[in-house]
């Protein structure tokens, strides 16, 4: 009998880990959309700066971090930083897909962004 209920347990554990794995399993990482919106922008990808930190893209007018919705507030402090070290204006790829959640991350960016006159460019995640 106790066999059969650490086989269980086992089991348990082993499909928990596996479902927990699918549900945060993203399609495509985040050097993905920042290549199709640094491309569209004809900008540069991962320019490095004098202090050896790295602008996702960097275009004519734009310092931009690519970020996914759950790291919004990084985001916007590091846009503000590349922008005050390139001289150019701080921008966020912030992407975003359909949940209630990355929905409120995309307002908070935002409300931020018409604040400190951040450009964001919304990149919708694909599923």
């Amino acid at each position: 009998m106790k066999r059969y209920s650490i086989l269980y347990l086992l089991v348990g554990l082993l499909f928990t880990a596996c479902t927990h794995k699918e549900k945060n399993k993203v399609k495509h990482k985040e050097k993905y959309y920042q290549a199709q919106l640094c491309d569209k922008l004809d900008g540069v990808m991962e320019k490095t700066l004098a202090d050896r930190t790295r602008v996702d893209c960097l275009t004519s007018n734009y310092a931009i971090e690519v970020d996914f919705s759950k790291k919004w507030a990084e985001s916007i402090g590091q846009s503000l930083y590349y922008a005050e070290m390139t001289g150019k204006k701080p921008a966020i790829g912030l992407i975003v897909g359909d949940t209630a959640t990355e929905e409120r991350h995309l307002r908070r960016v935002e409300i931020m962004a018409e604040k400190y006159d951040i450009k964001i460019f919304e990149i919708k995640r694909e599923e």
